[in-house]
């Protein structure tokens, strides 16, 4: 379960943040508070973490293939919890509490933060419901 949901923050850091929002788009960067410089390597830092907490659920992902099989449905439970996770984190802790940085600057927020917010609820739940409905069975006692 680890794997999948390092696998799943990291997917949702290095190419739905990172990717489309920060570089694509152009619409923020990790740090908004402080200089063009300061934002951009900010944002070197945040797409090396993000790519780190993804090969590190690659590589627990290999172990767990290596020892046993792997239950792919439960994995992908966990990568959607992952991803809604993260895209909650972010959403809360660092747009709305910390305010370093925003999904888009020049518009009205409620929109923009009602679909990141709402969507990663969704996924989370999603992740969530899947991974009860592929829980292992208890092994009686």
């Amino acid at each position: 379960m680890l794997s999948g949901v390092l696998f799943g923050s990291g997917i949702a850091a290095s190419i739905i943040d990172l990717f489309i929002f920060h570089l694509a788009l152009q619409w923020h960067h990790f740090y908004d508070l402080s200089t063009t410089e300061v934002a951009l390597t900010a944002d070197g830092f945040f797409h090396a973490f993000g790519w780190f907490i993804t090969v590190w659920g690659l590589f627990l992902l290999a172990d767990v293939r290596r020892r046993t099989e792997v239950a792919w449905k439960r994995w992908a439970g966990a990568v959607l919890a992952g991803v809604g996770a993260f895209q909650l984190f972010d959403g809360v802790v660092f747009h709305k509490l910390l305010g370093i940085h925003q999904i888009r600057y020049g518009v009205d927020l409620f929109v923009y933060d009602l679909t990141w917010i709402g969507s990663a609820v969704v996924l989370l739940v999603i992740g969530l419901v899947m991974l009860r409905r592929t829980r292992p069975a208890a092994v009686p006692a």
